[in-house]
């Protein structure tokens, strides 16, 4: 089963949930917002995925933090603090597709996955 984590309202999000559903790919979507981030997901996408590209340090949430704590990101442990603290830093979507994960919304790289 494919997994998408985000948040609804983000476009990204949405745009990947259309080309999910328009290429007859069931998926189940979690909500950082209301289920929170499973602290092993989190930990397992660091390990695959590296926690710089989890951390979007191109947002809005990121701009709004004070230099000190943008300046605290230095690690995958505190990296991984902070987008626990505030999940809208984890770069979107996140999707599991059962074997692997990826990060934002790439359809030739979920196309050439699949």
């Amino acid at each position: 089963m494919i997994i998408l984590y985000g948040i609804p309202n983000c476009d990204t999000v949405k745009k990947a949930c259309t080309w999910l559903t328009a290429q007859g790919l069931a998926h189940e979507f979690h909500d950082f917002k209301k289920a929170g981030i499973p602290a092993d997901r989190l930990a397992a996408w660091e390990s695959e995925l590296g926690w710089e590209k989890l951390l979007n340090r191109k947002g809005t949430t990121w701009r709004k933090l004070d230099p000190q704590e943008q300046a605290g990101a230095v690690d995958a442990a505190s990296a991984q603090a902070l987008m626990r603290a505030q999940p809208s830093l984890i770069k979107r979507p996140v999707v599991e597709w059962g074997n692997r994960s990826t990060v934002g919304f790439d359809p030739a790289v979920w196309t050439t996955g699949l």
